[in-house]
């Protein structure tokens, strides 16, 4: 079945159902950013893979809402598949609704899949769109019955971690979870974030690609905990573990009924950003419905002692992975074929010899010359290419460790470059130093973290479309909330704990990219008259390439910086490696 055959089937149901517009989220009932294979709806429906975007279908037009990200990669994808591309003008915007009130008549009925849209977008669909006069239907499924084989739920096993790994318990976790219940004056809470659960119960499993998640709802209670996942997941061992630490198991799709079933006058938290409309839709009215964030999504963000001492850990595993990657790619590059995917092949090897190594934190991104310029672009059999000894290579990649999650950005220098890219590279550095070293209040937002970072390179007119940062989990999703470091005026402070990411670009289409990211963890720096003050410290450890900075667009302290940051890569990784590979990492790292 094509993707024009499709489209045409629901069209068909859409035209049966009197229905003028019909919504596909990227999305899952957990409102997941990565999602399992069931719920890639919008590359099934479109063929377009990223994982931001939606699809808004009418009766003579079909289009793909995503952002800067993305843009060249779906005009690619869609090509033939009858969708078109519209560009975003701000990430995580919600924009075609407005296209949809100036578009359909009064009395028009905008669909979707209730399991599949967070409460907080179903509601501003619902508003916005009544403004219009037009109406919504939240109980459309148009996908499964042109879905055909549509694989189903994953039955891989999960796992519990042991205290030493999460440094705290289930029952502390659950402790601190209702004693935040009780603030909001709450009988029952409703978490349905895959990311939340995990933390939570201390449970990991392979449910996601590259995310260690299980599927599963969990309903915290006056009376206990129901945790609503496929039974056969656990050892007996471990329902007996999470017995003991006052936990149900009950099974997966039992959660609609138990919130059916809460009686009325009792009060639930629910995350409005983090949970379907559908679920939403099986509380009783008769029910007191408090909207806020998860507790655990706070909690989580905070790493504790163990978290930080066993991410440091695995930060110098890592860069014992990278080490060995980038001295064979020196060795080999122009010697033998490599090609975009044969090397980040190479890197997962290097990585699978590390201990307690899991997996992939996120499909491998190596983009060699003007695939750089794609910020999230993955080398498929079509468009892999061979390095050579000339231009520049981009690799973004990550690990998932039972220790911790790694994100890291470098790009070198194969040979050959223009003075136009060693001035960028120069820039992107500058601006990576400066958001990595800056110092501000208790208060401060991502925004501004955000801003200092982006400096340099507004200075000389250069600016890039995606976020300078986002958190990290702890052996848990590399792309975690509720820190991100963007332009929006996100309201959550930047706390000590946190891990986030610093990975500004330049991105020239056609040409190539340029990313530096290192991942920091937020930590006191200093009390004063004027307050208590913040900064970072620098938890990546790989070497930075010296070749391309143009040393005379730095100042003084960055040039300290970078030196200082290159020779404590050394001193850390140089332990583990051998002589030869320790001579490698000294020539890379000498001081400009």
């Amino acid at each position: 079945m094509t993707y024009q055959d499709k489209l045409a089937g629901i069209r068909s149901q859409m035209e049966k159902d009197q229905v003028e517009a019909y919504i596909i989220p990227s999305a899952d009932p957990h409102i997941s950013e990565y999602v399992p294979d069931r719920y890639k709806c919008i590359a099934f429906t479109s063929g377009f893979t990223g994982s931001a975007g939606t699809l808004v279908i009418t009766h003579d037009f079909a289009g793909l809402w995503t952002d800067a990200r993305y843009f060249v990669q779906a005009e690619e994808q869609l090509q033939d598949s009858g969708f078109q591309l519209v560009k975003l003008q701000a990430q995580a915007t919600p924009e075609y609704i407005a296209w949809l009130t100036g578009r359909l008549n009064e009395g028009a009925t905008v669909a979707f899949d209730a399991n599949l849209i967070s409460i907080q977008l179903a509601e501003l669909l619902e508003t916005e769109l009544a403004f219009a006069g037009i109406k919504i239907s939240s109980d459309k499924d148009y996908l499964s019955p042109v879905w055909e084989n549509r694989p189903g739920l994953p039955t891989e096993t999960a796992y519990l971690l042991p205290d030493t790994i999460t440094g705290k318990t289930v029952s502390s976790k659950l402790e601190e979870v209702k004693a935040a219940l009780s603030k909001y004056r709450t009988h029952y809470h409703l978490i349905s974030s895959l990311d939340d659960i995990a933390w939570l119960f201390n449970i990991r499993g392979s449910d996601v690609k590259c995310n260690p998640v299980v599927l599963a709802f969990a309903l915290l209670k006056p009376e206990g905990t129901s945790l609503y996942i496929d039974e056969t997941k656990l050892s007996a061992q471990e329902k007996s573990q999470l017995t003991e630490c006052g936990v149900e198991l009950e099974p997966y799709g039992g959660v609609s009924n138990a919130l059916a079933s809460i009686p009325a006058g009792s009060s639930i938290l629910v995350d409005p950003k983090r949970n379907c409309f559908a679920l939403y839709q099986q509380i009783p009215q008769s029910v007191k419905v408090v909207f806020d964030t998860n507790p655990s999504t706070n909690f989580k963000a905070l790493k504790n002692a163990t978290e930080i001492a066993n991410t440091r850990r695995t930060m110098i595993r890592d860069g014992v992975a990278l080490t060995r990657f980038f001295k064979w790619l020196d060795e080999n590059i122009g010697r033998s074929r490599l090609t975009e995917i044969s090397v980040a092949e190479r890197l997962y090897q290097f990585r699978a010899e590390q201990e307690d190594f899991v997996g992939e934190s996120f499909d491998t991104i190596a983009g060699y010359k003007e695939h750089g310029a794609l910020p999230h672009y993955k080398a498929t059999p079509q468009s892999d290419v061979e390095l050579k000894a000339d231009g520049l290579f981009l690799l973004d990649s990550g690990g998932q460790y039972k220790s911790g999650t790694t994100d890291i950005t470098r790009v070198v220098s194969l040979g050959n470059i223009t003075d136009e890219e060693k001035i960028d590279y120069t820039l992107v550095l500058k601006g990576m130093i400066e958001g990595s070293t800056a110092r501000f209040p208790k208060g401060s937002k991502g925004y501004q973290i955000d801003a200092i970072t982006r400096k340099p390179l507004w200075d000389h007119a250069r600016n890039y479309g995606h976020g300078t940062g986002h958190g990290v989990g702890y052996f848990l999703n590399v792309h975690e909330g509720p820190q991100i470091f963007n332009p929006s005026n996100w309201p959550v402070e930047i706390e000590p704990g946190m891990i986030t990411s610093v990975e500004p670009g330049i991105y020239r289409p056609f040409k190539y990219g340029i990313r530096i990211e290192n991942l920091v963890l937020t930590v006191v720096d200093e009390i004063s008259e004027f307050g208590e003050f913040y900064t970072f410290e620098t938890l990546t450890l790989f070497v930075i390439d010296t070749a391309p900075v143009k040393k005379d667009l730095l100042q003084p302290h960055h040039i300290e910086w970078l030196n200082n940051y290159n020779e404590e890569v050394v001193a850390k990784l140089g332990p583990l490696l051998d002589e030869e590979e320790l001579r490698w990492l000294k020539e890379k790292a000498k001081a400009i």
